[in-house]
């Protein structure tokens, strides 16, 4: 009985952070040569809000450490991180009703139409070769943003957003 409650947590809590992730690359680059990165301008004065902006950067200084990399000030890659949201809306029409007395002529049926609105967040991460200033790797992810979540959830999510895309660097071989 613990073993099934403690999947079900699990299944629960995978399902909630879903993110669509892919990735793209130069194939003619070596990535085994880089070693050193920088954020780029654009990343420091992000329009994503300052305390977004916080916990993006460590996010994303924390994966590239773990795959070997360390910031400089003299970069073989410049990082690049964009976001972006849209609004969406889903309809979901129910159809409901029954046949009445007098079968097919005589029925009724109501249709109701439910709206769902939410917001969907991208998150592009760009890796430039700096010498040549040449894109040679982009991953993304896309997901439903929780905008009630609390500061803990959110640093959540962004970390595990920024582990998901990273996931495919490098690329392999």
């Amino acid at each position: 009985m613990k073993k099934l409650l403690v999947l079900f947590l699990v299944i629960g809590t995978v399902s909630c952070s879903t993110i669509q992730t892919a990735y793209d690359y130069s194939k003619e680059v070596d990535f085994s040569k880089f070693k050193t990165y920088q954020f780029t301008q654009d990343d420091l004065e992000a329009a994503v809000g300052q305390l977004n902006r916080n916990r993006i950067i460590p996010a994303v200084e924390n994966e590239l450490a773990a795959k070997g990399l360390t910031k400089s000030d003299n970069p073989d890659l410049l990082v690049n991180v964009h976001i972006k949201s849209q609004q969406k809306v889903d309809a979901t029409a129910t159809t409901t009703g029954g046949y009445g007395r007098w079968g097919w002529y005589g029925g009724y049926s109501t249709t109701q139409v439910s709206y769902n609105e939410y917001t969907e967040g991208t998150m592009f991460i760009s890796l430039i070769e700096a010498a040549s200033q040449n894109l040679v790797w982009q991953g993304t992810g896309t997901k439903t943003l929780n905008e009630s979540a609390s500061p803990s959830k959110r640093e959540e999510s962004i970390n595990y957003s920024v582990k998901q895309i990273l996931s495919n660097y490098p690329p392999p071989k």
